[in-house]
């Protein structure tokens, strides 16, 4: 079965947005790639502490806007990268080949990533609405992405 090039779900709150990620947590494997897209304030953090709470993470998620990488053991290890401050020839630097041989990467602001590491991505866009909700839709074309987003589609939770 081919999933749907998009599927799309509402959150209408931090928490719903965390039990997307939470709820995507038991899918990965070290490898995966996750790009999320949004503006400031979408809710991309925290869509990704709802993923390490997914994976049993015993720490706190922050943002890594500054320090650009956080690595957090759980069942599946995370490198959780933001790209905000990265210009995107500046990604090869940063070395994540070596990240995704040991975790799986949930990268912020992921348009900045080369288009050869979203290929086989999961992308998540996370968009806030007027209403104070949030539209938030994966699409994938390819390899784990396809396999990631199938598991997307039968997450419990409201459609748009």
């Amino acid at each position: 079965m081919t999933p749907d090039p998009a599927v799309a779900r509402r959150s209408g709150s931090v928490e719903e947005t965390e039990a997307l990620g939470a709820a995507l947590a038991p899918s990965l494997r070290v490898g995966d790639v996750v790009v999320l897209t949004g503006p400031l304030g979408a809710g991309k953090t925290r869509f990704v502490a709802g993923l390490a709470r997914g994976l049993e993470v015993g720490s706190r998620v922050r943002s890594p806007t500054f320090t650009l990488v956080h690595e957090y053991d759980g069942r599946v290890p995370i490198v959780h990268v933001d790209l905000y401050r990265v210009e995107t020839e500046e990604v090869h630097g940063l070395g994540l080949d070596e990240m995704a041989d040991r975790a799986a990467l949930v990268v912020e602001w992921g348009e900045r990533l080369p288009a050869g590491w979203r290929r086989d991505a999961l992308s998540v866009e996370l968009e806030p609405r007027p209403d104070g909700t949030r539209a938030i839709a994966a699409h994938a074309t390819s390899g784990r992405g396809l396999a990631l987003l199938d598991a997307w589609s039968t997450l419990a939770g409201p459609l748009r």
